[in-house]
Protein backbone atom coordinates (compact mmCIF):
# COMPACT_ATOMS: atom_id res chain seq x y z
CA UNK A 1 0.00 0.00 0.00
CA UNK A 2 1.30 3.29 -0.74
CA UNK A 3 1.40 6.70 1.73
CA UNK A 4 1.32 9.26 -0.77
CA UNK A 5 1.69 13.15 0.64
CA UNK A 6 -2.07 14.67 0.98
CA UNK A 7 -2.73 18.07 0.03
CA UNK A 8 -6.38 19.26 -0.15
CA UNK A 9 -7.41 22.26 -2.09
CA UNK A 10 -10.87 24.03 -2.27
CA UNK A 11 -12.48 25.46 -5.68
CA UNK A 12 -14.53 28.95 -5.80
CA UNK A 13 -15.81 29.92 -9.33
CA UNK A 14 -15.23 32.99 -10.55
CA UNK A 15 -17.75 35.48 -12.08
CA UNK A 16 -16.07 34.59 -15.35
CA UNK A 17 -16.66 30.53 -15.24
CA UNK A 18 -12.94 30.27 -14.36
CA UNK A 19 -12.03 28.90 -11.37
CA UNK A 20 -9.57 29.96 -8.51
CA UNK A 21 -8.14 26.87 -6.78
CA UNK A 22 -6.69 27.04 -3.90
CA UNK A 23 -4.48 24.68 -2.21
CA UNK A 24 -3.71 23.79 1.40
CA UNK A 25 0.39 24.30 0.91
CA UNK A 26 0.07 28.06 -0.20
CA UNK A 27 -0.18 27.27 -3.92
CA UNK A 28 -3.05 28.74 -5.88
CA UNK A 29 -4.11 27.88 -9.56
CA UNK A 30 -7.10 30.11 -11.78
CA UNK A 31 -7.77 27.89 -14.46
CA UNK A 32 -10.17 28.17 -17.50
CA UNK A 33 -11.90 25.45 -19.68
CA UNK A 34 -11.15 26.05 -23.61
CA UNK A 35 -14.46 25.49 -25.32
CA UNK A 36 -12.67 23.79 -27.89
CA UNK A 37 -13.96 19.67 -27.62
CA UNK A 38 -10.84 18.47 -26.52
CA UNK A 39 -12.01 20.00 -22.76
CA UNK A 40 -8.56 21.41 -22.24
CA UNK A 41 -7.98 23.55 -19.13
CA UNK A 42 -5.64 26.30 -19.49
CA UNK A 43 -3.78 27.34 -15.79
CA UNK A 44 -1.62 29.50 -14.05
CA UNK A 45 -0.49 29.36 -10.45
CA UNK A 46 0.56 32.47 -8.12
CA UNK A 47 4.43 30.35 -8.43
CA UNK A 48 5.08 31.55 -12.46
CA UNK A 49 4.27 27.86 -13.95
CA UNK A 50 1.31 27.45 -16.16
CA UNK A 51 0.41 24.52 -18.51
CA UNK A 52 -2.88 22.63 -19.69
CA UNK A 53 -4.64 19.74 -18.04
CA UNK A 54 -6.21 17.02 -20.44
CA UNK A 55 -8.27 14.38 -19.81
CA UNK A 56 -7.21 10.97 -21.92
CA UNK A 57 -9.16 9.02 -21.16
CA UNK A 58 -9.27 5.95 -18.63
CA UNK A 59 -9.00 8.54 -15.47
CA UNK A 60 -5.45 9.66 -16.88
CA UNK A 61 -5.06 13.33 -16.77
CA UNK A 62 -1.79 14.77 -18.86
CA UNK A 63 -0.48 17.97 -17.45
CA UNK A 64 1.73 19.82 -19.67
CA UNK A 65 3.74 22.78 -18.41
CA UNK A 66 4.98 25.84 -20.55
CA UNK A 67 7.67 24.41 -20.55
CA UNK A 68 6.79 21.53 -22.80
CA UNK A 69 7.59 19.00 -19.30
CA UNK A 70 4.50 16.28 -19.40
CA UNK A 71 3.25 14.67 -16.28
CA UNK A 72 0.65 12.30 -16.01
CA UNK A 73 -1.92 11.52 -13.22
CA UNK A 74 -5.12 9.60 -12.34
CA UNK A 75 -8.44 10.64 -11.34
CA UNK A 76 -9.06 7.72 -8.13
CA UNK A 77 -12.34 8.53 -6.91
CA UNK A 78 -13.42 10.51 -4.01
CA UNK A 79 -12.35 13.73 -5.30
CA UNK A 80 -8.52 12.02 -5.20
CA UNK A 81 -6.13 12.12 -7.87
CA UNK A 82 -2.95 10.90 -7.71
CA UNK A 83 0.51 12.88 -9.01
CA UNK A 84 4.40 11.77 -9.26
CA UNK A 85 3.87 8.21 -9.57
CA UNK A 86 2.14 8.03 -6.14
CA UNK A 87 4.31 10.73 -4.33
CA UNK A 88 1.12 13.05 -4.12
CA UNK A 89 -2.22 13.16 -4.01
CA UNK A 90 -4.76 15.66 -4.21
CA UNK A 91 -8.17 15.92 -2.58
CA UNK A 92 -10.88 18.26 -3.64
CA UNK A 93 -12.51 19.20 -0.18
CA UNK A 94 -15.15 21.53 -1.98
CA UNK A 95 -16.47 18.51 -3.35
CA UNK A 96 -18.89 16.58 -1.28
CA UNK A 97 -17.12 12.99 -3.00
CA UNK A 98 -13.47 14.56 -1.71
CA UNK A 99 -15.00 15.12 1.84
CA UNK A 100 -16.58 11.54 2.01
CA UNK A 101 -13.23 9.80 0.73
CA UNK A 102 -11.50 11.93 3.43
CA UNK A 103 -14.15 10.77 6.10
CA UNK A 104 -13.90 7.41 4.89
CA UNK A 105 -10.25 7.25 4.90
CA UNK A 106 -10.23 8.32 8.26
CA UNK A 107 -12.70 5.21 9.62
CA UNK A 108 -9.76 2.88 7.65
CA UNK A 109 -11.94 1.70 4.92
CA UNK A 110 -9.59 0.00 2.83
CA UNK A 111 -11.44 0.59 -0.06
CA UNK A 112 -9.33 3.92 -0.44
CA UNK A 113 -5.72 2.58 -0.28
CA UNK A 114 -3.58 3.52 -2.90
CA UNK A 115 -2.34 0.24 -5.33
CA UNK A 116 0.21 0.07 -7.97
CA UNK A 117 -2.93 -0.51 -10.22
CA UNK A 118 -4.04 3.14 -9.52
CA UNK A 119 -0.40 4.88 -10.42
CA UNK A 120 -0.80 6.99 -13.42
CA UNK A 121 2.39 6.14 -15.88
CA UNK A 122 5.12 7.50 -16.31
CA UNK A 123 5.29 8.19 -19.86
CA UNK A 124 3.21 7.31 -22.65
CA UNK A 125 3.46 7.14 -26.52
CA UNK A 126 1.72 9.84 -28.90
CA UNK A 127 -0.13 6.51 -30.02
CA UNK A 128 -1.26 5.50 -26.44
CA UNK A 129 -2.16 9.08 -25.92
CA UNK A 130 -4.54 8.56 -28.75
CA UNK A 131 -5.96 5.62 -28.05
CA UNK A 132 -7.30 6.96 -24.17
CA UNK A 133 -8.28 9.90 -26.30
CA UNK A 134 -10.74 7.86 -28.63
CA UNK A 135 -12.02 5.81 -25.20
CA UNK A 136 -12.40 9.57 -23.75
CA UNK A 137 -14.48 10.61 -26.55
CA UNK A 138 -16.44 7.35 -26.80
CA UNK A 139 -17.82 7.51 -22.83
CA UNK A 140 -18.27 11.47 -23.51
CA UNK A 141 -20.91 10.71 -26.51
CA UNK A 142 -22.31 7.45 -24.40
CA UNK A 143 -22.31 9.53 -21.52
CA UNK A 144 -24.24 12.44 -23.27
CA UNK A 145 -26.93 10.21 -24.84
CA UNK A 146 -27.68 8.44 -21.43
CA UNK A 147 -29.72 10.38 -18.52
CA UNK A 148 -28.30 7.81 -16.10
CA UNK A 149 -25.25 8.86 -16.45
CA UNK A 150 -22.69 5.93 -17.57
CA UNK A 151 -18.96 5.80 -17.43
CA UNK A 152 -16.03 4.13 -18.70
CA UNK A 153 -14.30 1.18 -17.67
CA UNK A 154 -12.01 3.17 -15.64
CA UNK A 155 -14.75 3.44 -12.57
CA UNK A 156 -16.52 6.98 -14.00
CA UNK A 157 -17.47 8.48 -16.87
CA UNK A 158 -16.25 12.36 -18.25
CA UNK A 159 -18.75 13.92 -15.82
CA UNK A 160 -16.23 12.69 -12.81
CA UNK A 161 -13.23 14.73 -14.47
CA UNK A 162 -15.25 17.99 -16.26
CA UNK A 163 -16.69 19.14 -12.92
CA UNK A 164 -19.82 20.50 -14.94
CA UNK A 165 -17.92 22.75 -16.86
CA UNK A 166 -20.46 22.92 -19.62
CA UNK A 167 -18.64 24.43 -22.21
CA UNK A 168 -21.66 26.55 -23.69
CA UNK A 169 -23.15 27.68 -19.95
CA UNK A 170 -19.73 27.56 -17.79
CA UNK A 171 -21.69 25.50 -15.23
CA UNK A 172 -20.08 24.33 -11.85
CA UNK A 173 -21.06 21.11 -10.05
CA UNK A 174 -17.64 21.05 -7.28
CA UNK A 175 -16.47 18.18 -8.35
CA UNK A 176 -13.39 19.19 -10.59
CA UNK A 177 -10.43 16.75 -11.20
CA UNK A 178 -7.19 17.66 -9.30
Amino acid sequence: MIRPQEIGYFDELLADGSVHRRYEDGREEWRHRESSPSGLVRWHDNRNASGTDELLGNRIIKRVLADGTVTYARDIGYGRTLWDRGETVTVNRTSFGGRMGVMLAGLGIAGLAITAAQLPPLSMSPEEEEELRQQQAQSQSSSSGDSGGGGDSGGGGADDWDAGWDDGEEAWSDDDFG
